[in-house]
């Protein structure tokens, strides 16, 4: 066997790293940047503009679910939607952003809506709205990936953002999740 093939295999049979927990904010910013000018060419109206974000959001998410139950969890899953969140808010966001989300709060009105409230959103720090588009809140690519991991670990959801205390993630859970969360708890 050359040294070549036993390097190969060696590095085939090596486990996967964790990576750095940092970011190149630099780096993101101007990614990021491109990621919004490319879905603005495409597309005629904010709420567009947004969808866009959050559906390439979604694309992202789908690829981070497992990626991230593999290295942080050992393939464990939540089975109850408040420690899913509770995952989403510490673990989920120190990994895309290098800290943990800033709150994470109940809807006093209703037991499905949730609400993830980041101070100042990555996202949004770097991208100039232009007047026309006063609405636009890019964070809706995080939603769309909020929303992602969500449905992917099977608590089906609808996230939105929103600037309301800095940016808030709106996250409404489908009926069955609650539904399922008491027949574990045996209620």
């Amino acid at each position: 066997m050359s040294a070549i093939q036993r390097q190969k295999s060696s590095n085939l049979d090596k486990p996967l790293s964790k990576g750095k927990a940092e970011i190149n904010v630099a780096t993101f910013a101007l990614l990021f940047s491109e990621i919004v000018q490319y879905c603005q060419n495409r597309v005629y109206t904010v709420p567009e503009l947004q969808n866009k974000l959050s559906e390439l959001g979604q694309h992202v998410g789908n690829h981070l679910l497992d990626v991230l139950f593999l290295r942080e969890r050992g393939f464990k899953r939540e089975t109850k939607h408040l420690q899913m969140l509770l995952f989403i808010k510490g673990t989920f966001w120190k990994t895309l952003f290098g800290k943990d989300a800033d709150k994470l709060e109940q809807a006093n009105e209703d037991a499905r809506t949730y609400y993830i409230i980041e101070k100042e959103s990555l996202v949004n720090k770097f991208i100039s709205v232009p007047k026309d588009k006063g609405s636009l809140n890019c964070a809706s690519f995080t939603a769309g990936i909020i929303e992602a991991v969500l449905n992917g670990a099977n608590f089906p959801a609808k996230v939105t953002a929103h600037y309301h205390k800095g940016t808030t993630f709106m996250i409404k859970f489908d009926e069955s999740v609650i539904a399922r969360d008491k027949l574990l708890d045996g209620k």
